[in-house]
């Protein structure tokens, strides 16, 4: 995998805007990414795309999720065991 591309998801990762979706986002970047394949990165390239309201929405299950989205990345990240908050 390129890791120009990887650092460059990183970050867009975790400067969303709010410290609830960076945490949300950037920890499930973390921690995933490290398994992902090229379509999980490209489906990862285009949900960061998405507004951050939206994002959430789906991973709290507030909204429902498009059809582009759903499947096993989000059904992974609607489980938010991965965020991790330091204190």
């Amino acid at each position: 995998m390129d890791q120009d591309r990887l650092k460059r998801l990183r970050f867009r990762a975790w400067h969303r805007g709010t410290r609830e979706a960076d945490y949300m986002i950037g920890c499930y970047f973390d921690r995933f990414h490290g398994e992902w394949d090229v379509s999980q990165v490209e489906w990862f390239e285009a949900l960061i795309e998405e507004e951050d309201v939206d994002i959430l929405g789906w991973a709290l299950g507030t909204l429902s999720v498009p059809d582009e989205y759903a499947g096993p990345m989000m059904e992974r990240m609607r489980l938010l065991d991965y965020v991790e908050i330091p204190r």
